[in-house]
């Protein structure tokens, strides 16, 4: 995905502030080789371009003084009210050099699963993205899981998804079985009822207890 991005020679609140005022966002970019430089981009674009998923977990393709480098977007500050971008930041980043990553879980099939289609179960999404690493070209702009095995009671873990090739999960020193993506619950009502019988046979004198 390709932006364009102007160079910004003035910095502080005053010159930002003027900036915004005049539909365009500051924003910096740093990493790689280079130095970091002052950049500005046009609010209007950025923000059309903000509403695609790609542009948040993709390589991106940076367009500045007519030159294109590969950047990633690493931090984005946001009006807390207006529809308005305050800051932008990004990283440069080398083909040869692996990254690291957020990238979000795609969940298909959960209406054809068995757990909802027959059981009609609940599906709680533990996790709704996955922080991988792997070199750029590697970067997917999502990750695919299929639920539509799913039975009642079931959770699907990290290792039961397979990886797009070359992208290894980062764990945090958690294993691959702790990390929990979906669970399988009942609604409440149901196993409430599932549950009563079990609970009337339990609470039930025995023979020797009736004698």
């Amino acid at each position: 995905m390709k932006f364009v991005a102007f160079e910004r020679a003035k910095q502080g609140t005053g010159a930002s502030r003027r900036l915004r005022n005049a539909g365009k966002v500051p924003g910096i970019v740093y990493g790689g080789e280079g130095e970091p430089q002052l950049i500005e981009l046009d609010h209007n674009a950025l923000w059309q371009a903000l509403k695609k998923e790609a542009f948040h977990a993709s390589v991106l393709d940076m367009e500045l003084d007519g030159k294109s480098s590969k950047v990633l977007l690493r931090d984005l500050q946001v009006h807390p009210f207006k529809q308005q971008v305050l800051h932008i930041d990004f990283q440069r980043v080398s083909a040869k050099q692996k990254i690291q990553m957020k990238v979000p879980l795609r969940f298909t099939g959960e209406e054809e699963s068995n757990a909802v289609k027959t059981d009609k179960a609940l599906v709680n999404h533990i996790l709704t993205e996955l922080q991988v690493s792997c070199l750029p070209a590697d970067l997917p702009e999502a990750i695919e899981v299929d639920l539509s095995k799913l039975e009642k009671g079931h959770t699907l873990t990290l290792k039961d998804i397979a990886l797009p090739k070359g992208v290894e999960a980062v764990l945090h020193g958690h294993s691959a079985e702790d990390m929990v993506l979906v669970s399988v619950v009942m609604p409440a009502a149901e196993a409430e009822a599932e549950a009563a019988p079990a609970a009337e046979a339990a609470a039930a004198p025995s023979e020797g207890e009736k004698k």
